[in-house]
């Protein structure tokens, strides 16, 4: 038995409803120690990972990009997957020194936490003296960095960190028409013979770096991405 040696001033009585409250405010109390990405989070034993295949027409040996990705606060509603580190193999020795040196780079960038959604755009926006070159389905590439920096995307993407950007239904309609009067017009001249899912005739869209724009009625419209100069 517990002595009140104090004065009585008041009292509640704890219902459900009144637990539950307390609760909630006791798991927000605890909020504060959700653990962030930093520079001093250990590495685990076991950490999940994806590997991309890049393959160039600059290169016979094709680049494997490995993402190894760390879980924090794991079962509980602040449950977040981080990039923790990034590897990229080849039997082409061409590019080693430089390809260490950025893996490195971008894997402590990712372990210093925060937002790492910059090194998407930097990577994309690096540019090969010597140009670059069209991935399969047409899609052009202004160095072997940008697509690295691609790859980096799709993988930012798919868990969560990079929200992904869907047409509109009033995009995709359009594309739709446009791509089936085009069609129409061109079946009785010249067939698709670039391995393309897109028009063998059609032009560099500036938005998506795709070959999918199209004219129809004065219109340059991407077949891709839904860019258009009539709005």
């Amino acid at each position: 038995m517990k002595k009140i040696h104090q004065k009585i001033v008041g009292f509640d009585v704890i219902t459900p409803e009144k637990q539950t409250e307390l609760d909630h405010q006791a798991e927000q109390a605890r909020s504060t120690d959700i653990v962030q990405m930093h520079e001093a989070v250990q590495r685990p034993e076991v950490l999940m990972g994806s590997t991309y295949k890049i393959k160039t027409p600059l290169s016979e040996h094709a680049l494997y990009v490995t993402i190894n990705d760390m879980v924090l606060n794991e079962g509980t509603e602040h449950e977040v997957r981080r990039p923790y580190e990034i590897f990229i193999n080849s039997k082409n020795m061409e590019h080693f020194q430089w390809v260490v040196a950025l893996t490195l780079l971008i894997s402590a960038v990712f372990r210093k936490g925060g937002d790492i959604n910059f090194i998407v755009d930097e990577l994309r926006a690096v540019f090969d003296p010597q140009g670059g070159y069209f991935k399969r389905g047409g899609k052009f590439m202004p160095s072997l960095v940008a697509e690295i920096g691609e790859v980096i995307e799709t993988h930012l993407t798919s868990i969560g960190l990079i929200e992904p950007v869907e047409m509109s239904e009033h995009q995709k309609k359009l594309i739709a028409e446009k791509r089936e009067q085009y069609e129409a017009l061109k079946s009785s001249t010249k067939t698709n013979q670039n391995n393309s899912d897109f028009p063998a005739d059609a032009q560099l869209c500036n938005k998506c770096l795709t070959k999918a724009a199209i004219m129809m009625d004065g219109c340059l419209t991407c077949l891709n991405c839904g860019e258009s100069k009539c709005g």
